[in-house]
């Protein structure tokens, strides 16, 4: 024989609708959906309200002291407060480096339409064969590109300060073979006008798009800041 005492069923089956510690008037089942909600509200909230993006801090820039196109002197102070964007090759460099040169010429017919908040904005092509690309070498060079030098500089400098600044500083690779050709991976670097790098492009041929869109984002954090 089995005895059932009405109280205590209901007392269990009471227990197992809402714990006693629940405030009265809300259903156990009410707050097990608001409990399964937040973590789905939260991944909602990730997805729409993202942070701010900034570009990562990369490195300190190195200083530096060449002989531009005029015989003149450029300095990495020289560019102080400017957004740089920085490009190595050589003026005999041919056709390899076609693609290099038109990015650079596009970058500057870029940036002159672009609202940098103020924000000025160089390129920069550093020869690393100095023994060749003089001056007056650099000088045609640049005509030949079609380049505006009011804020697109071509330097050179002594082999081992070039060596310095970029293999060590920008850690841009380059030598001289045997033949005395030169042999290089291509590359851009993106300095802020702190001396900070910010970005590295490591192909002769960056997307547009991407350098547009991180100049964008340091004048957004300049104009933040």
């Amino acid at each position: 024989h089995f005895f059932c005492d009405s109280n205590t069923d209901m007392a269990t089956s009471s227990s197992l609708e809402k714990p006693a510690w629940l405030p009265r008037g809300i259903k156990f089942s009410y707050l097990f959906y608001v409990l399964l909600a937040i973590p789905i509200v939260g991944a909602f909230a990730f997805a729409t309200i993202q942070p701010i993006q900034v570009l990562p801090r990369i490195s300190l820039a190195p200083g530096f002291s060449l002989v531009n196109q005029e015989g003149e002197r450029l300095t990495n102070e020289d560019l102080s407060g400017s957004l740089t964007l920085y490009h190595f090759t050589y003026s005999n460099c041919g056709d390899r480096c076609a693609d290099s040169q038109k990015v650079m010429r596009e970058v500057q017919d870029l940036t002159s339409d672009l609202d940098t908040g103020g924000i000025p904005f160089e390129l920069v092509t550093i020869s690393f064969d100095p023994e060749r690309d003089t001056p007056e070498q650099l000088r045609n060079y640049a005509e030949s590109l079609g380049a505006d030098t009011s804020n697109w500089h071509f330097a050179t400098g002594e082999p081992t300060r070039l060596k310095n600044v970029i293999g060590g500083g920008f850690s841009s690779y380059y030598r001289q073979n045997d033949e005395g050709e030169s042999e290089f991976d291509p590359m851009f670097v993106l300095v802020d006008g702190w001396g900070i790098i910010r970005a590295k492009y490591k192909t002769g041929s960056p997307d547009l798009e991407i350098i547009e869109r991180d100049i964008g984002m340091i004048t957004e954090e300049v104009a933040n800041s």
